[in-house]
C-alpha cells in the first residue's frame, strides 16, 4: 500500500483515486465516514482491531494541523494494543508509506487537507 498522492478533494492510493477521507489497511481501501477530527469515535475505528493481518500501528491524518483526538478513543485503541500517531495529514501520508517500506503492520486514517493543499507525487518527497 502506498500514499501516490493527495489534495483537498481525497487521496490517490497505488495508482487509484478515493474521494473523501480514506481508511488504509495493508490489502484494501475504504471511505471513512468522517467529516472532520472531532468525528472520530471508537466506533470510526472499530475496523482496524476487527480486520486480519493485526494492524500494529494506525497513522491518523487530521487535515492541514494536527489535532487532538478524544482521550477515550485513543485509550480503546492502546487496550487493543494498537499504536495510534496523530499528524496533520501531509506528514501522516509521508509517515505511512515509511513505515510500510520499512514492512511495519500499519493502517491509516486520513482526512484530506483542505483549500489548495497538495502534493503532486510523494514519491520524491520518501526517496
Amino acid at each position: 500500500m502506498y500514499i501516490d498522492s493527495y489534495n483537498s478533494r481525497g487521496f490517490t492510493v497505488n495508482g487509484n483515486r478515493v474521494f473523501g477521507p480514506c481508511a488504509l489497511f495493508p490489502h484494501s481501501v475504504l471511505q471513512w465516514n468522517v467529516g472532520s477530527h472531532q468525528d472520530i469515535t471508537e466506533e470510526s475505528f472499530s475496523l482496524f482491531w476487527m480486520l486480519e493481518p493485526r494492524i500494529e500501528i494506525v497513522v491518523v491524518g487530521t487535515g492541514d494541523r494536527t489535532e487532538r483526538l478524544q482521550s477515550h478513543v485513543l485509550r480503546a485503541m492502546r487496550e487493543r494494543g494498537i499504536a495510534v500517531e496523530v499528524q496533520d495529514t501531509p506528514n501522516a501520508c509521508a509517515t505511512f508509506n515509511f513505515l510500510c517500506h520499512e514492512g511495519r503492520v500499519t493502517g491509516a486514517a486520513l482526512i484530506p487537507p483542505p483549500g489548495g493543499t497538495s502534493l503532486i507525487s510523494l514519491g520524491q518527497a520518501t526517496e
